[in-house]
């Protein structure tokens, strides 16, 4: 976890950035930010209620500084009369849209990415701010969505219109083409600003369609910003819709009749609803959710490195991640030694203000969430797991837990089984490869898995045999835009980035003709 000295990253520059810069209280329709009308009686239509004494009387959805669990700004969320105006924003611009050149496209996202580039800073102090990660994982959050813009700009430059398809018969020729799916509806969650958007709707854009966005409510503040870029680039009216706002604007988007798709990130309950909600009128589907990966440390494994491993994979943004490596599965020769490395290292992680230049690991998003983790740390004391360290809610201001390792935890324990999104790691062992094998995939989430063994061909033939849709092997959880993203079970539907990222907003078009 690195550290950062930079004094142009600071609260005081993204609150500047906030009050100058961003347009609250409103949704970006058309092209331009429509202004969000206060309701008739507004006191309680916080759907964030981050801060139990907050009492939002003076009109207004607060956005919180997590560090400090202070209110930022307060705005106002969009409606349903917000999402019809942007469907029909959206399919007045499709039909020319759909119609640009791949090269013209390309044009725009590489814009977009120039763009975030020139608001580097900007956009990281916000993300810092309103999401509270340290302000390294903040940068790696901005480089990777501007590497998002960047890749599928040269990717769909690269599309030819028409491509010859090899068939058994010599009398015919096959042609194949892509068009864009239509209309789509994102839905991001707030772990990863800025990233799950662009992770979304870079490819989308490429491949032609138009967009509604609906960003999380929670962390609004890095994904306004957005807004403006495409206002900066002139990108055409009505291609990108954003809607700050809650459950109710994303139930409207996803059963809206005119919508084409929807892909969705967020938890599996939720996802269900979306699931539902598509169902009527067809809608193609993407969904990404939960997690509970495995990391599989053999006997053979560098302890050091393995080490690393477990506490990147568990603790880089306070374990708010789909992907985390929540179950350690460690061979029974190694896992004493194991454990104390693991003991000594956690404890020494920095815990803090994510603007601080020391904090390697900042609070969870709110004060809701610091509750739902809080809720797991009670589970452990009653189901009396063996706590290795932490497994406490910290007593400071900000939405702080410990981070907290359990080991020797039964595969019953709903600390195994259920997705806490936190720094919390459960431990086992195992006596073979069979055996970790089994534990791995005994779970009903198959996102991702991390594999740390000397041995590199063990390593794949493990991988080959986990039920999981990414892998690293002697490395940290790395993720490039070119590697398809996504899971089996009830961990989604689909994938995103790579190629397949790309498909998922084209359909394939097939033309035979004599020759």
């Amino acid at each position: 976890m690195n550290m950062t000295t930079d004094s142009s990253i600071s609260r005081e520059a993204a609150l500047s950035t906030v009050k100058n810069e961003l347009v609250l209280n409103a949704a970006y329709i058309d092209g331009e930010w429509v202004t969000i009308a206060p309701l008739a009686d507004d006191s309680n239509t916080n759907s964030n209620s981050n801060n139990d004494n907050d009492s939002n009387s003076d009109n207004g959805h607060c956005l919180y500084d997590p560090s400090v669990g202070q209110v930022i700004a307060k705005t106002r969320l969009s409606t349903k009369d917000h999402v019809e105006a942007a469907v029909t924003a959206a399919t007045a611009a499709l039909a020319s849209w759909s119609k640009t050149t791949v090269s013209e496209r390309a044009r725009y996202l590489h814009a977009i990415a120039d763009a975030l580039e020139q608001r580097f800073d900007k956009v990281v102090a916000l993300s810092v701010l309103n999401n509270g990660k340290p302000v390294e994982e903040a940068k790696i959050d901005a480089s990777d969505a501007i590497a998002s813009y960047r890749y599928y700009a040269n990717l769909i430059a690269k599309q030819e219109t028409w491509t010859e398809v090899s068939t058994t018969e010599s009398s015919v020729r096959l042609l194949k083409t892509y068009a864009p799916i239509g209309i789509c509806a994102l839905i991001v969650p707030w772990n990863f600003p800025m990233v799950t958007s662009a992770w979304k709707l870079a490819p989308a854009l490429a491949a032609g369609c138009t967009v509604l966005l609906k960003p999380s409510e929670v962390t609004l503040l890095p994904e306004l910003m957005l807004g403006n870029i495409l206002s900066s680039i002139g990108l055409p009216k009505g291609v990108v819709n954003i809607l700050p706002g809650a459950a109710e604007v994303g139930a409207a988007m996803t059963s809206h009749a005119l919508i084409d798709k929807i892909s969705f990130t967020g938890s599996n309950a939720i996802g269900e609803k979306v699931m539902t909600q598509a169902a009527k009128g067809i809608k193609d589907i993407s969904l990404e959710l939960g997690g509970k990966s495995a990391i599989v440390v053999r006997a053979d494994a560098d302890l050091d490195l393995a080490c690393e491993l477990i506490v990147g994979g568990i603790f880089t943004n306070a374990g708010q991640i789909c992907s985390a490596t929540s179950r350690l599965l460690v061979h029974c020769d190694i896992a004493e030694s194991l454990y104390q490395k693991l003991k000594t290292h956690t404890q020494t992680i920095n815990i803090g203000d994510g603007f601080a230049a020391t904090t390697q690991m900042g609070p969870l998003v709110s004060q809701q969430h610091l509750k739902q983790v809080h809720n797991y740390l009670q589970i452990a004391t009653e189901e009396n797991l063996a706590c290795l360290t932490g497994g406490q809610v910290l007593d400071r201001a900000g939405y702080f837990v410990s981070p907290t390792i359990y080991t020797k935890v039964p595969t019953t324990s709903r600390l195994w089984t259920e997705e806490i999104f936190g720094p919390v790691l459960v431990s086992t062992t195992f006596t073979n490869d069979a055996e970790a094998l089994r534990l791995a995939n005994d779970s009903k989430f198959a996102l991702a898995a991390t594999i740390v063994s000397a041995d590199q061909s063990s390593a794949l033939e493990m991988a080959l045999q986990i039920n999981a849709g990414h892998f690293w092997i002697n490395e940290q959880q790395i993720v490039l835009p070119e590697a398809g993203w996504g899971g089996f079970k009830q961990s989604g539907i689909g994938r995103e980035l790579g190629e397949d990222g790309l498909a998922a907003y084209q359909k394939s078009k097939h033309v035979l003709f004599a020759k």
